[in-house]
């Protein structure tokens, strides 16, 4: 089962996942920090 073309399956998609988890935690934080400037707390 553990054969090349599985690793290599499972390393593409952890990359996958790490890629998708970065771009959404960035622009949460772009977000934020965007609006911290209209707030007046």
């Amino acid at each position: 089962m553990l054969d090349g073309a599985f690793l290599s399956h499972v390393l593409l998609w952890v990359i996958g996942a790490m890629t998708v988890c970065a771009a959404v935690t960035s622009f949460i934080a772009l977000f934020s920090l965007g609006r911290s400037g209209y707030r007046k707390d």
